[in-house]
């Protein structure tokens, strides 16, 4: 007779970090709206993004890692504090005009939950903590 001298199984609860996933969704929706428009206008390099795009894309990511607003931020277009440069802003808005209606043929689900995600309200500011003055 074999005995069993293994160590008994036991369940592991699988986790998400919760506060990362909106942003992470957000950041992948980015990313697909920048290839998109690098690819539709003759920008990539062999499967690439053409430096410019990149550029665009880790600004927009850096962005969206600093939001004050943590996972609750709302999308930019409704969001109260505007963290974009002006220029990249407007370079931004032109691949979100020009790459949406055309995700929702090629990335309909991303889309959709883009969409979704725009119509929330946008949070108030967090306020900011009270510093300490030294009287004078």
């Amino acid at each position: 007779m074999k005995t069993d001298h293994t160590m008994p199984r036991q369940a592991i609860e699988f986790t998400t970090d919760k506060r990362f996933i909106k942003r992470s969704r957000e950041l992948k929706t980015i990313a697909t709206m920048v290839d998109m428009y690098c690819r539709g206008h003759g920008h990539d390099r062999r499967g690439t993004l053409c430096p410019s795009c990149v550029m665009l894309l880790e600004y927009a990511a850096r962005r969206l890692e600093r939001c004050v607003f943590g996972d609750a931020k709302p999308t930019c277009a409704n969001c109260v504090v505007h963290c974009y440069s002006a220029n990249m802003r407007e370079q931004i808005r032109v691949v979100m005009q020009w790459a949406g209606p055309r995700m929702l043929l090629r990335h309909p689900i991303q889309a959709i939950m883009h969409l979704l995600h725009g119509r929330r309200l946008a949070p108030a500011l967090p306020a900011r903590p009270a510093r300490d003055r030294a009287d004078p």
